[in-house]
């Protein structure tokens, strides 16, 4: 059964950076995609990427912040996130794209002003 376990997260000032990890079990996707949510919002898309890493796309948010990178022979996904804001506090989890498995515990990233 596919499984996703997302760390990394963290508190950091505005203009920190932060790197998120996604393992993931069970079977790849071709594509993989970070998402994230506030409270009383529903989750979102972040970023997401292909098998082969070389196509990838970014909300408008985050464009030229996040890169989004992935290591297929761990079945890992990473979401590095640069020039922090208090509007990146969220939530963070992965999901294959669009999401279709199970979803984990998530990481918390707060940004402080």
């Amino acid at each position: 059964q596919v499984q996703h376990v997302e760390s990394g997260g963290g508190l950091v000032q505005t203009g920190g950076s932060l790197r998120l990890t996604c393992a993931r079990s069970g079977v790849a996707t071709y594509f993989m995609g970070w998402f994230r949510q506030t409270p009383g919002n529903e989750r979102s898309l972040v970023a997401n990427i292909n098998y082969m890493g070389d196509v990838t796309h970014y909300t408008s948010a985050v464009k030229g912040r996040f890169t989004i990178s992935r290591d297929n022979a761990k079945n890992y996904v990473y979401l590095q996130m640069n020039s922090l804001k208090p509007d990146d506090t969220a939530v963070y989890y992965c999901n294959s794209f669009p999401p279709e498995d199970p979803w984990g515990q998530g990481t918390q990233v707060t940004v402080s002003s």
